[in-house]
């Protein structure tokens, strides 16, 4: 597994922003969204540790920009049991 990226959101407008800016930014894959609930949407990434850290950068500005970035992280060396707890992403 490749580094994973994640940006959480308060609104799915700023999930979309942030998705489109991630994968122009970087060569990255998008994996998929998780609806959380409260408003909470979670836009997860894959690709080399590098191009996960642009995408997360560059979606983070994007997302707060239209609304609330709630959390941002990069996994660089994910363990493969992560993929199980991924709800439909895997």
């Amino acid at each position: 597994m490749q580094a994973l990226g994640f940006i959480e959101t308060r609104s799915l407008t700023g999930a979309i922003d942030a998705t489109d800016a991630m994968t122009k930014t970087a060569d990255v894959k998008l994996i998929g969204t998780v609806k959380i609930g409260s408003g909470l949407v979670n836009v997860v990434v894959e690709g080399q540790v590098a191009a996960v850290k642009a995408a997360v950068a560059a979606g983070k500005a994007a997302a707060e920009a239209v609304g609330e970035v709630y959390a941002t992280h990069v996994i660089a060396q994910p363990d493969e049991a992560i993929s199980s707890i991924l709800p439909g992403l895997y």
